[in-house]
């Protein structure tokens, strides 16, 4: 009976110490501005976000899901491979390339509210926080409101923590913009990776 109780107790802590120290899985899902377009890999804000997850040892894999000139709809074709793994966190950038391409935003909208849906069913813990995205002006006012508009708009109908502009503390710096006036320098996805770590710090266990 002694030996019984005593393996119960091992695979018991066994158990609960697997569980502790499992790795969770913080997923950046998004386009050439996740992925770090023009700068290397180490420089894009993703991996200096698992940077400072190390530094805190704090048990979570980043997994950069970026991929350039990738639109909504890209995105929607893409996710349910992604989902092939477990995912307990997503930050959801996608949109802007759609901005630049005039498309239709009722359809941007609508895919971006499906990857949320598919991710949420795939995983009803899972949390995703929404990055804001915005586009020049050269559409006209009318499409560049209704533009930003659509992600407060799926932040309060999802009940989602909202990242109201991932750009906005560096457009327009020649020293945190690349040449293209699109794509941020690595100092920019400095500034970038801090805008995400306010609101992404309190999901991490």
């Amino acid at each position: 009976m002694k030996l019984i109780l005593l393996l119960f107790c091992l695979l018991t802590t066994s158990s609960l110490y697997a569980q502790e120290t499992e790795t969770k899985t913080v997923l950046f899902f998004g386009d050439s501005i996740t992925a770090g377009l023009g700068v290397d890999k180490s420089q894009a804000f993703p991996a200096l976000v698992q940077n400072r997850i190390d530094s805190l040892e704090l048990k979570y894999e980043v997994i950069n899901g970026g991929l350039s000139g990738e639109t909504s709809a890209g995105g929607l074709r893409r996710i349910d491979w992604i989902l092939q793994r477990h995912i307990d966190i997503m930050i959801l950038e996608l949109g802007g390339n759609d901005g630049l391409r005039g498309i239709d935003l009722s359809s941007t909208k609508e895919n971006l509210q499906q990857i949320i849906d598919k991710v949420q069913a795939k995983n009803p813990d899972v949390a995703i926080i929404l990055a804001g995205m915005q586009v020049p002006p050269n559409l006209g006012q009318d499409y560049t409101t209704e533009f930003q508009n659509i992600y407060p708009d799926l932040a309060e109908e999802n009940d989602l923590p909202l990242i109201p502009m991932i750009m906005d503390k560096i457009g327009g710096s020649e020293e945190l913009m690349q040449s293209d006036g699109l794509h941020p320098t690595p100092e920019g996805h400095e500034v970038i990776a801090e805008t995400i770590w306010e609101v992404l710090e309190p999901f991490l266990d």
